[in-house]
């Protein structure tokens, strides 16, 4: 059976993006080999994945992400049906209760039934993120 490994952003300033990702998540930064001149930052969700941060370079021509887009979209309400990563957490309203007092634009909703409370957002380099409560 698969699992998820880790999961690899790209950004321009990898220690603004690392940052977020402590401080509304709760990843740990852990260590990363030394790769020369790719700067990286590796990161873990203790339980859950990794995630590899590394230094952009533009001469690959691979999208920064959704605000490099010739007509960027910055309205969370867009990410449902867009590409975006869900996390899941049980303690959902103290959680958009933090999202409210860092000043991050979301978008909430709840699947038909109800059970489900879901909010979107993006990180500081335009990535679409979900929180989903646990039922």
């Amino acid at each position: 059976m698969a699992s998820l490994g880790h999961i690899a952003r790209e950004s321009s300033d990898i220690t603004r993006l690392a940052q977020f990702y402590k401080e509304v998540f709760g990843f740990e930064e852990i260590e990363s080999p030394d790769f020369g001149d790719l700067k990286v930052i590796w990161l873990n969700l203790p339980g859950a994945f990794a995630m590899h941060i590394i230094q952009r370079n533009p001469s690959t021509n691979l999208p920064e992400g959704p605000y490099s887009a010739t007509s960027a979209v910055r309205d969370p309400s867009h990410l449902p049906m867009g590409h975006h990563i869900c996390f899941s957490l049980p303690n959902f309203d103290s959680f958009l209760h933090s999202l409210k007092e860092k000043g991050i634009d979301t978008f909430q909703k709840s699947l038909p039934d109800g059970k489900v409370k879901q909010v979107f957002f993006f990180d500081p380099d335009g990535n679409g993120l979900e929180v989903a409560s646990r039922s």
